[in-house]
């Protein structure tokens, strides 16, 4: 557990020391259009989170350990691609494989961590989201130091080439680490409750085509499917909007990474009891809309907001209130998945909301990257519509079972 609570502070440094400021790099650094900035930025979403079911399987039949190895070795092959990239060809393909590496690794080490989870349970009688808990925040310290280290490089003038190269030597280390200390063995063979127990967790392995009528044929998990999408487009306008409006206001992107690191700070800090609180007093359907409310306003409030010191203060309210919405709506959207589909097709729909939102987000990323074109309030007002509108569509949905198990669940993830 150690070692997969080290593996995910890991990969966040490496991957956020990078993506924050790759549309930068892109649009500056290439001269790419707004729209093709978004389009590439879409590709890499849809290539991890459209193929997180392709992982989960892959990890169901050979085992954590391969599939690790494997994306790491992508990744490291991805960020260094990425660094000497010169032509929209290779730069998108660098970037499907940085996408695809994860898709790999992610699912294999998260539901390795939710296997050791439940042994650590079963062994001490400890709950599991204490230890899961514990994953989770490794994860976003990752992501708070990560955009630092990217921001450090480039303030001392070694540019996104430089960030490139070092979150690839960050996966060179997990490489490493993993090839000698990763048990050989498929852990839920150990453990065979854990297939049971971790099914939410876990995407299914080699579903067969009945389970993928069920599913996709439900009409409620795929209204859960489109409002969770309006999150995820929403999200995405952190690394495509978001530098836009700091190089506006600043005229460079160095305080990228200090806003990003907001973002992650405020999910160490205050994830855990807002989860507690609100899986206690609303409904999970209720926590949705109003998590999806709070990320809309977050961008209506852009233009709204008088510029504070070095004109971050519109950007900062983004992030802050994106963040809030997020860690609102996130475990809600989680914790509404095993009351829309049978308990045997859990692994798949699971799989499956990250799937369908990947899509979602390929498809609208270059209509969005196309707004960097338009007066910023305009663009900030369309862009509040797309959370809004999965608000929307969240009020047709179950209000879903409150109480603990939806908010551990959530912390899982």
């Amino acid at each position: 557990m150690r070692l997969l609570i080290a593996t995910q502070f890991a990969f966040n440094i490496g991957f956020y020391a990078v993506l924050p400021y790759l549309a930068t790099h892109l649009g500056s650094g290439l001269g790419m259009a707004g729209w093709l900035v978004g389009l590439v930025l879409g590709l890499r979403t849809f290539s991890q989170q459209g193929l997180f079911v392709v992982g989960g399987a892959l990890t169901d039949r050979y085992g954590p350990r391969p599939v690790v190895l494997a994306g790491c070795a992508l990744r490291i092959a991805g960020f260094g691609w990425l660094a000497f990239a010169g032509s929209t060809a290779t730069v998108i393909a660098a970037v499907l494989l940085i996408g695809f590496a994860a898709a790999l690794f992610s699912p294999a080490v998260e539901s390795e961590a939710a296997r050791e989870a439940v042994r650590h349970e079963r062994a001490t009688g400890s709950p599991r989201a204490h230890v899961l808990a514990l994953f989770s925040a490794a994860g976003q310290a990752g992501a708070f130091l990560g955009p630092l280290l990217g921001s450090l490089l480039l303030l001392l003038g070694g540019g996104f080439r430089a960030a490139c190269l070092a979150g690839a030597l960050v996966f060179v280390a997990v490489l490493a680490g993993h090839a000698r200390l990763m048990p050989h063995r498929e852990r839920v063979r150990d453990v065979p409750e854990a297939k049971a127990e971790t099914a939410a967790t876990t995407p299914t392995a080699q579903p067969g085509r009945p389970a993928l009528r069920a599913v996709f044929a439900n009409r409620a998990f795929l209204l859960l499917c489109l409002a969770y999408s309006g999150y995820l487009v929403a999200y995405n306008q952190l690394y495509l909007s978001l530098p836009v409006e700091v190089q506006r206001a600043t005229g460079s992107e160095a305080a990228l990474g200090w806003l990003f690191a907001l973002s992650s700070l405020l999910v160490v800090t205050v994830q855990l009891p807002l989860t507690r609180f609100s899986a206690r007093r609303i409904a999970p359907r209720t926590a949705l809309i109003t998590g999806l409310a709070v990320v809309a306003a977050g961008f209506a409030a852009v233009p709204l907001t008088p510029a504070g010191p070095r004109g971050l203060l519109p950007a900062a309210t983004f992030v802050v209130l994106l963040t809030l919405g997020q860690m609102l709506l996130v475990p809600a959207a989680r914790g509404l998945v095993p009351d829309l589909v049978e308990d045997r097709q859990l692994g798949l729909a699971t799989g499956a909301l990250s799937s369908v939102s990947g899509i979602a987000v390929l498809a609208g990323s270059a209509a969005t990257g196309a707004l960097l074109d338009v007066s910023a309030p305009v663009r900030w007002a369309v862009l509040a519509a797309v959370p809004l509108t999965g608000a929307v569509l969240a009020f047709t949905l179950p209000a879903g079972r409150g109480g603990k198990e939806p908010g551990a669940r959530a912390v899982a993830g």
